[in-house]
């Protein structure tokens, strides 16, 4: 693959395969026992968008011999060779951070100079869009959901290498968005788990808060809209995700859709704040209030519930139904013979019975509560977003050499 830039002159341009110290080697992946005996191996899980996550790593067998060939060291890099489009290529450089770990077949690694590239500095550049580009455009398979690259792949990635001292000012300015991302992401944690708490005491069965509200089923407060219609050619399609509710599919697949694109069947309407959910997806949260200013419509796989006047209030109800505890109890009630199949059908969801208290106030004062600590995490997940993409635009700009690191901060780095 030719780089489609010109990289500055002091730079220079190798292909992976050039710098590697230790040969591209496949894991092994033996037969995990369930219990933890201070051996562990890596899963694909391991090595997210965001780096490396600890807590997918398995038990791996003491008494297989043959483990011991693919343990770890700090220093080695690993990548994933098999997984989703999106996903195939993730990188990691393993830190130590577990001990007696290895790695599984469906991961390669291999070690790098040292003395040629710097670790940290390499990490970044193999999880950028440079490379994601070319790994993806490698990528084969006979599914879209599974796709493959292999050692000459990998052997063949482009890297543009900076001199070492611009290495390590890059990798470090770019660290100082780690951090801020870092940070951010650990207060979601934080403020997640206190509105995770503040769902338990309002809506748990046995909380001292909510012992005297009544149990009231779901169909009270609810009607099933039925609307449909044929819409124009040129209106959009929207759709449910349980990230981003009542979504344009054109957001969340990244490419326009509209009705001419699907023949002139007939969609459901869903009016704003009207109910929404999937049957077939309700168990894992596919459940949201249309926020969307305007009608819109979907498809008939959905169900769609208009909230009565005055019967409750709609935020309120809105926590109510997609709490986490109420999702735990949607899983409970599905029907059908086959797992892809199963479902909660509208009657069982109407019929569902939730805990409200008798005041309109006390319900709005909650509701108030529980959608300003979510608003919290809202901003806080966008405030990460934003971070995100500085880092990629800082990260396209300098690893391509367009950008450089003014000369008096490089000259500190020379001299360390």
């Amino acid at each position: 693959m030719k780089l489609k830039y010109d990289i500055p002159k002091e730079w220079k341009y190798v292909k992976l395969k050039n710098l590697v110290t230790q040969a591209i080697k496949n894991g092994y992946s033996p037969n995990c026992p369930e219990e933890s005996n201070g051996s562990w191996i890596l899963s694909l899980g391991n090595l997210t968008e965001n780096g490396f996550d600890p807590s997918q790593a398995k038990p791996a067998p003491k008494e297989d011999n043959k483990v011991k060939d693919f343990l770890l060291e700090p220093g080695d890099f690993l990548i994933s060779r098999s997984n989703t489009l999106d996903k195939v290529g993730r990188t990691m450089l393993f830190r130590g951070e577990i001990e007696n770990c290895s790695y599984p077949d469906l991961l390669m690694r291999f070690r790098v100079d040292e003395t040629r590239v710097l670790n940290t500095f390499f990490e970044i550049y193999l999880r950028s869009s440079i490379v994601r580009k070319y790994i993806q455009s490698c990528a084969s398979g006979t599914s879209n959901t599974m796709v493959k690259i292999n050692k000459t792949v990998v052997e063949k990635i482009p890297v543009v290498l900076p001199p070492y001292p611009e290495q390590r000012a890059i990798a470090d300015l770019l660290s100082t968005w780690d951090k801020a991302i870092e940070k951010t992401e650990r207060l979601i944690q934080t403020k997640g788990k206190r509105l995770n708490a503040l769902y338990q005491s309002y809506f748990r069965a046995d909380s001292s808060t909510t012992k005297s509200w009544e149990p009231v089923k779901v169909g009270k407060f609810v009607t099933p809209r039925n609307e449909k219609a044929v819409p124009s050619e040129d209106q959009p399609l929207y759709s449910l995700t349980i990230e981003n509710g009542v979504t344009e599919k054109t957001e969340r697949y990244n490419r326009e859709f509209l009705v001419k694109d699907t023949g002139n069947k007939t969609y459901k309407v869903v009016h704003p704040g009207d109910i929404v959910f999937n049957p077939a997806n309700l168990r894992w949260g596919a459940i949201a209030r249309s926020t969307v200013d305007h009608r819109v419509v979907l498809s008939p796989i959905y169900e769609v519930l208009q909230i009565k006047d005055n019967a409750i209030d709609p935020d309120f109800l809105t926590h109510a139904l997609t709490c986490p505890r109420q999702i735990a109890i949607y899983a409970t009630k599905t029907e059908g013979t086959l797992i892809e199949r199963m479902a909660v059908k509208l009657d069982a969801f109407l019929l569902l019975k939730i805990r409200v208290p008798s005041s309109i106030s006390e319900q709005k004062e909650i509701a108030k509560t529980l959608s300003n600590a979510q608003q919290e995490i809202d901003l806080l997940k966008q405030l990460t977003d934003k971070y995100k993409n500085q880092k990629r635009g800082l990260m396209q700009k300098m690893l391509t050499g367009e950008w450089h690191v003014k000369p008096e901060i490089v000259n500190q780095y020379m001299e360390a």
